[in-house]
């Protein structure tokens, strides 16, 4: 065996010294190339302290992604420059709706509120017509659309043309500006299409549209009021006289596509459907707002409108297919009248308040700038809130469906039981309040004793003007009988319930 040399490191000694020597690099690669900023924390720092808040264990405010995205301002509110209106009309029904379009596009011209959009029809309107459009609306002839088939036995061929709009609408807004027609208004948030039937409380209207990202795909809108229209046309679709509202973003990619989806469903009955069969091909569902209404009804609607749910009146559709929304009044003189409430406090239009007063054992049911009922006895606030069934279906005949899509309950056939009716009479305003005054409907012979209150003419209802803020819940508000000297009128002050007021009789 050979003897070792004095100068060769023994094996044991350098197998002892490498993991020292390991150390000894790594510790060196440590010092040389130490990052600028601190190490993030460990992920097992919020597991032990779950409750703490991610400023307290996030990296300094050095990051500068961080920074970039919490200064970023929201968006501004959505205003009506902000909409376009894509309205389906035709040139024998433009002449007996431009009332109604009037009425309510009407803003101060010029405006920076003035809307925007388009009127399309089926053939060119007269010179007279068009040029009394509200300031801002537009007509347009819509393209020829007789190649797309249409095999819904009971439809009209025209539901094809009406739902091309959307792409219409954006090819010609594009085309403006590219021509630099239109370089003074934002970029639109927001597609509302229509009927030229439909009426809009534009102020509700943006209402909604400002509780959506206008960034994101929504779709929006409600069915219709019978059950059984929504099972013969679907449940899942908005109704198209009672608007639908689609963001740009999604109304863009709608508009690119919707040719191809009426050629897949000329089985559908009308526009709107081939619009939801549309938007569910990309992955959209309809969002519902129950402010929008399709009035998919006949006859006398006071019913449904005396009990407005809690959500502001967006829109009424077939106005000309109910009675006059008051009495005595014909079909415009009515319109206009609704429309002096409904633009002197839009939230509160159709919002219901009840108050009794258990001294007299009455019940008053106040539906805001339309009418007041006056009860005798207890009527608890459930039984209230459901929608009398003054109205009859749409669909009428012996297979005519009386079902609906909220609760009801019927009229009493003693005329003498349903309670004394005060419709709207005037209305002033100021900056913050309004009062409302409400004339009693003739009386009916009725025996005494059945008649509440039979000296009383007149009901005057004051009430701030209704603020919604978004984000905040929506709570009905309460009301009280002032004492009064007089038996022929009743005062009454709405206000906001307190925390655990109830809305009851109390003894």
């Amino acid at each position: 065996m050979a003897t070792p040399s004095p100068h060769t490191i023994p094996l044991r000694t350098i197998l002892i010294a490498l993991p020292l020597l390991s150390l000894l690099v790594i510790f060196s690669h440590h010092l040389l190339y130490r990052p600028s900023s601190p190490l993030p924390p460990p992920l097992l720092t919020h597991v032990l302290h779950p409750s703490s808040p991610p400023e307290a264990t996030a990296a300094p405010a050095n990051n500068n992604s961080t920074a970039a995205s919490s200064s970023t301002p929201p968006p501004a509110p959505t205003t009506l420059r902000h909409v376009v209106f894509g309205i389906a009309s035709s040139r024998r029904t433009l002449p007996l709706r431009l009332p109604l379009l009037r009425l309510w596009l009407h803003t101060p011209s010029p405006s920076p509120t003035t809307p925007h959009g388009f009127v399309f029809l089926d053939a060119p309107a007269p010179a007279a017509v068009a040029k009394a459009l509200p300031h801002g609306i537009s007509l347009r002839v819509s393209a020829d659309a007789s190649r797309f088939p249409y095999t819904h036995p009971r439809g009209l061929p025209s539901a094809v043309r009406v739902a091309r709009i959307a792409g219409e609408l954006i090819s010609a807004l594009d085309a403006d500006e590219n021509d630099g027609n239109d370089t003074l208004r934002p970029t639109p948030r927001w597609l509302v299409l229509a009927d030229d039937d439909t009426a809009f409380v534009v102020p509700n209207l943006l209402r909604v549209l400002n509780k959506y990202d206008h960034r994101e795909p929504w779709y929006i809108g409600a069915r219709s009021e019978s059950a059984a229209q929504n099972a013969w046309h679907g449940f899942s679709m908005a109704y198209g006289g009672a608007g639908v509202a689609i963001s740009w973003t999604l109304a863009r990619r709608l508009g690119r596509v919707i040719d191809s989806c009426v050629l897949r469903y000329p089985h559908v009955y009308g526009s709107d459907a081939r619009i939801f069969t549309c938007l569910a091909e990309l992955g959209v569902e309809l969002t519902h707002e129950p402010g929008f209404h399709q009035i998919d009804l006949h006859g006398d609607i006071s019913g449904l409108l005396r009990a407005h749910p809690l959500s502001p009146l967006v829109s009424l559709h077939h106005l000309d297919q109910v009675y006059p929304l008051y009495p005595g009044m014909d079909r415009t003189r009515a319109i206009q009248h609704f429309f002096r409430a409904a633009n002197a406090d839009p939230a509160r239009i159709l919002q219901q308040t009840v108050c009794y007063d258990s001294k007299r054992s009455l019940t008053v049911s106040i539906a805001w700038g339309y009418s007041v009922q006056v009860l005798k006895g207890n009527v608890l606030l459930p039984d209230l809130l459901a929608v009398q069934k003054t109205f009859v279906p749409w669909k009428r005949g012996r297979n005519a469906t009386d079902v609906y899509m909220f609760n009801t309950k019927h009229v009493p056939r003693d005329e003498c039981k349903r309670g004394a009716l005060f419709i709207l009479k005037s209305i002033s305003s100021g900056e913050c309040k309004t009062e409302t005054t409400y004339s009693r409907q003739p009386l009916r012979k009725c025996p005494p004793d059945l008649i509440p209150l039979r000296n009383l003419n007149i009901i005057k209802v004051k009430a701030e003007k209704l603020r919604l803020i978004p984000g905040k819940a929506l709570r009905r508000h309460c009301c009280d009988i002032v004492p009064s000297s007089s038996d022929t009128t009743m005062d009454v002050n709405i206000r906001k319930c307190k925390d655990d007021e109830l809305i009851a009789m109390h003894s």
